[in-house]
């Protein structure tokens, strides 16, 4: 037999066993895919914002399928959060809702005298019942994310699976380690918390999620910005569930995944004085 009929005969035998065990492998069905993870984060101008949305937006590239609402107290669209949004490689909406000015905190003011944020929560929520209408049945998540928390990677898969409203401990919060649901035999009952134990959800921001079925399915759900300090979660929450309905996540309430930290006010002293020489830093770098 001559060499090329001897290969001839070889590539037919290798095509029949290759043909043989695509019969034979098991019918891979198809992946379903992840409930989408929507994201509002309400931010405002000051020195720092740059360096916390940096932060919080590299966090957020290693989470699969997420969508990132950011939402500025602004009149308008500021170029410094366009360009960091457009240069973040995440699946984004940008809007922006000016808070009253009787709502805002003013100079001196302590931060927990007004409910923050409230307005671009709202207005983030308002997008998201817009463009998802006529897909009730859609599976996906809502989460309420300040700029200037920190948040472990793990704490948005423990979130995924909400059906109604998910919670979890927050850590550095309330003048305490931590504040968390209180499980017993699978099931919320009470709340470790400092302050107003009593309040209808004595939960932080960062500690809850809500599915997207369950925002989609009560349109008139919002943040009350007239909320009595320490009840703006539970103006939302109240119209959507009961505490015996919270599915507790992170191993029961047991893990802090996310802590709320704060950053530093910069002080500025030493550039206000090189201002005053005219010299100081260049307005054009943007920090």
């Amino acid at each position: 037999m001559s060499r090329d009929r001897v290969i001839s005969r070889l590539r037919g035998e290798l095509h029949s066993v290759r043909e043989q065990m695509k019969k034979t492998e098991p019918t891979k069905l198809p992946k379903s895919p992840l409930p989408t993870i929507y994201v509002i984060t309400p931010t405002y101008a000051r020195l720092v914002q740059k360096a916390e949305l940096t932060r919080i937006s590299q966090t957020f590239l290693h989470v699969p399928q997420l969508h990132w609402i950011l939402v500025e107290d602004s009149p308008n669209k500021t170029a410094l959060v366009s360009e960091l949004l457009a240069r973040s490689g995440l699946t984004y909406t940008h809007l922006h809702v000016l808070t009253p000015h009787d709502r805002k905190l003013q100079e001196g003011d302590p931060s927990w005298l007004k409910p923050r944020g409230a307005e671009q929560r709202n207005e983030g929520l308002r997008w998201l019942r817009e463009s998802t209408r006529g897909r009730q049945r859609e599976q996906g998540v809502v989460y309420f994310a300040d700029d200037d928390n920190t948040y472990s990677v793990q704490l948005f898969e423990e979130m995924r699976g909400t059906q109604m409203v998910s919670v979890w401990p927050v850590g550095l919060v309330g003048g305490m380690r931590y504040e968390r649901p209180v499980v017993e035999g699978g099931r919320v009952v009470r709340f470790h918390t400092g302050w107003r134990p009593g309040r209808p959800f004595p939960i932080d921001m960062a500690g809850f999620a809500v599915s997207l079925r369950l925002v989609l399915a009560n349109p008139e759900s919002r943040f009350d910005g007239n909320a009595p300090m320490g009840f703006l979660e539970s103006s939302f929450l109240q119209g959507l569930v009961t505490m015996e309905e919270l599915e507790p996540r992170a191993e029961m309430c047991t893990k802090v995944l996310v802590w709320h930290t704060r950053t530093e006010k910069p002080k500025m002293k030493r550039e206000e004085a090189l201002q005053k020489q005219g010299l100081g830093s260049d307005p054009g770098v943007e920090v």
